[in-house]
């Protein structure tokens, strides 16, 4: 047992707690919290675990977890050292590189559809406002109707035709088109990604898992609205209007889903070859 396996067990011990009952507070499984008091961390199911499975653990026994990677680090796998391994497939082999393509594929699809549904909507309203103008002549010169009313002037006997002007038509007015969310890719550093998001009345982001993957979700401000593991099927969703940002820590890519007011985030950097990421999304000012 290392001397932070102690430490932790020593503090769950003196509240009267046992592993089940942190395993009901953490949704961490049980044999990976003893590994964690027996230092036996090659159970884990990465390096990047380790640090998220012991901070969960120290939130859950009241003991602040910062201090324990401070006193412990020498026990502790670097942050350096925490990306997750590609998870292997029934054969045994890495993800494959057909997923990373068909990824890049649809990531180029999406960063052109904005530019194609503008340039749809201008054609559309070009042909409409073509179609109200009059056409056959100019408005200067009216029509004259084919019976002219003709008055007699007793007076000086001379007849002068009385016109009858057409109505004219108002033209109809093309309501403005509503605006159309993006949401772009603007800079990206190591395994950090910032987009950009233009054009949504409301800033609702959700995180769904396809296998098991750690994720944590935050504002701007710094105020955490989850942070644990994900199990398949499993669901965050957060409503953060009113927000300028969201920053979402991704554990392992591949199996995670993030949609922004119901709509899928393309990663910027492949998910196969990249499955921690850190993802910023900004809130583009009206």
């Amino acid at each position: 047992m290392t001397e932070l396996g102690k430490k932790l067990k020593e503090e769950r011990e003196s509240k009267g707690m046992s592993l089940l009952d942190v395993q009901e507070l953490t949704k961490i499984q049980k044999r990976y919290l003893a590994g964690i008091e027996e230092g036996n961390y090659d159970i884990m199911p990465g390096k990047f675990y380790v640090r998220a499975f012991i901070k969960q653990y120290a939130e859950a026994i009241g003991l602040n977890a910062d201090e324990l990677f401070e006193e412990f680090k020498g026990e502790i796998p670097s942050s350096k050292e925490d990306e997750v391994p590609l998870r292997p497939t029934a054969t045994g082999q890495t993800t494959s590189i057909d997923t990373s393509k068909r990824v890049r594929g649809s990531s180029k699809l999406l960063e052109y559809l904005p530019k194609i549904l503008v340039t749809a909507f201008i054609i559309g309203g070009v042909f409409l406002v073509w179609m109200i103008i009059p056409k056959g002549g100019s408005e200067s010169e009216p029509a004259v109707d084919e019976e002219v009313q003709v008055q007699e002037d007793s007076a000086v006997g001379t007849e002068e035709p009385v016109v009858k002007e057409p109505p004219v038509e108002k033209p109809v007015l093309e309501k403005p088109a509503a605006p159309v969310q993006t949401l772009t890719a603007v800079s990206t550093s190591g395994r950090k990604t910032a987009y950009e998001l233009a054009g949504a009345e409301s800033f609702e982001v959700a995180v769904s898992s396809k296998g098991e993957t750690w994720v944590e979700l935050a504002d701007g401000s710094g105020k955490k609205y989850y942070s644990g593991m994900l199990a398949n099927g499993q669901t965050q969703a957060h409503n953060l209007t009113g927000q300028t940002e969201a920053h979402i820590v991704v554990g392992f890519a591949p199996d995670t889903v993030i949609t922004v007011n119901g709509k899928a985030l393309v990663y910027k950097l492949p998910a196969a070859d990249q499955v921690r990421q850190d993802i910023v999304i900004r809130l583009k000012a009206q």
